[in-house]
């Protein structure tokens, strides 16, 4: 009982040191007076702010279609690869799944650097203008980071498959298309849409990756958000920091619900 209460309180502890911060910039985006130490009064003026200035407006939209464009582009090409993965044999699978692993585990500031020093090369060494900095390359950077994560919330929707089905619906006359279609999607849709989520999360909590592969006119607001960080800290920073905490709580939330949802359905 009393190593419990330990583990118990340990945890608790880990849990307010890791959330104290967030939930005190949360609430100084409704103080009334940019200090951040004393609070005077609830007040939405840094809302306001935030929703009046044209800077931070652009980033948020640029931030909002690259995650978009990107969870869109990764669901398609994730879901190809887990498929064609499925169906090799296991040696060139485990090959394969290797190579998956090395974006999510290689650290940020190595695929930046990279991607970045790529770029640049193919645009002034191979004279390709596709590749100048911008949201094209900034497009590209996210869907390289956000595919491996689509493929493997896919893969495993694959391996809980009955091959059969598909098997029968080939012996029945469905083309590879039709029973693609009819038969190996819809058993995989909710990988896909988690996949999906998660890409779209993963682009907008990007900050590194985004700092070394985006334009002078295609900034996200991790970007914008450090740079603000090198001078004094504006009120409208909290307030933009809550919303998107927020919004990437939901998506968790959306997540979870999904695989919570999805494995009771495995039970019954």
């Amino acid at each position: 009982m009393k190593k419990h209460t330990l583990s118990r309180t340990y945890m608790i502890l880990v849990f307010i040191f890791m959330y104290a911060p967030i939930v005190l910039l949360m609430i100084f985006s409704f103080n009334s007076t940019k200090s951040r130490s004393v609070w005077t009064g609830f007040s939405l003026k840094w809302y306001a702010k935030l929703f009046n200035d044209s800077e931070i407006i652009n980033a948020l939209q640029v931030t909002l279609e690259v995650a978009v464009s990107a969870a869109l582009i990764s669901m398609i090409l994730g879901t190809a690869a887990a498929l064609g993965i499925f169906s090799l044999r296991p040696r060139s699978r485990k090959g394969l799944l290797w190579l998956n692993n090395i974006p999510m585990m290689n650290p940020d500031i190595i695929m930046g650097v990279t991607l970045m020093l790529m770029f640049i090369f193919l645009y002034r060494i191979c004279h390709l203008p596709f590749f100048a900095l911008g949201f094209q390359t900034l497009l590209i950077a996210h869907v390289t980071f956000d595919t491996p994560y689509v493929l493997l919330s896919v893969l495993p929707k694959l391996r809980q498959m009955d091959i059969r089905q598909y098997e029968a619906a080939r012996d029945l006359g469905a083309s590879n298309f039709q029973a693609l279609r009819k038969v190996v999607m819809p058993q995989i849709k909710s990988g896909i849409v988690t996949g999906g989520i998660l890409a779209f999360t993963m682009s907008i909590d990007d900050v590194v990756v985004s700092y070394f592969t985006s334009g002078p006119f295609s900034e996200t607001l991790g970007v914008l958000i450090f740079g603000m960080t090198k001078k004094r800290i504006s009120p409208e920073i909290n307030a933009l920091c809550t919303l998107m905490f927020i919004a990437v709580l939901v998506l968790l939330l959306i997540i979870n619900f999904r695989e919570f949802k999805a494995s009771k359905e495995r039970e019954e």
